[in-house]
């Protein structure tokens, strides 16, 4: 079985802006509550090709390492998941952000009921949206009383 989730948000700083924060992979963790550090694999920035890896939360307070490309697709658990994130302008100074989540349960997953799972996973994306809009438009104000 597989499902989507999507999470939008509308957040006052342009493209560019917000794309340079969601590449930037060090500060991951300041949005995404499950990552605890993430790095570029053979360090550089995040780019077409490369390999993004994580030290992110595990169940019963454990940590593990997962690694995702650029695509960012990678394992939830024993499912596949991909994950993406789409930025249009609302206008000059605003971005239409969306984010999605697809998973495709297998394994031991497929014990979790779909909706409660979904349900989390919708809780957490939009939870992850606001904290990218906290933070983006900090900087953007920030930048302005420069």
């Amino acid at each position: 079985m597989t499902f989507r989730t999507e999470s939008r948000i509308t957040i006052a700083s342009s493209v560019p802006e917000v794309w340079a924060y969601v590449c930037d992979v060090g500060r991951w963790p300041e949005w995404a509550p499950t990552v605890l550090e993430g790095w570029v694999r053979g360090g550089g920035p995040l780019e077409p090709g490369s390999q993004v890896e994580q030290r992110a939360k595990a169940i019963l307070g454990l940590t593990h390492r997962r690694s995702q490309a650029v695509a960012f697709a990678g394992p939830m658990g024993t499912s596949a998941a991909r994950w993406g994130m789409k930025l249009k302008p609302a206008d000059d100074r605003q971005t239409d952000a969306m984010m999605w989540i697809e998973v495709d349960l297998a394994g031991i997953m497929r014990a979790i009921p779909a909706d409660m799972l979904k349900g989390r996973i919708q809780r957490v994306s939009d939870i992850e949206m606001v904290a990218i809009k906290a933070a983006v438009e900090s900087a953007a104000r920030e930048g302005a009383e420069s």
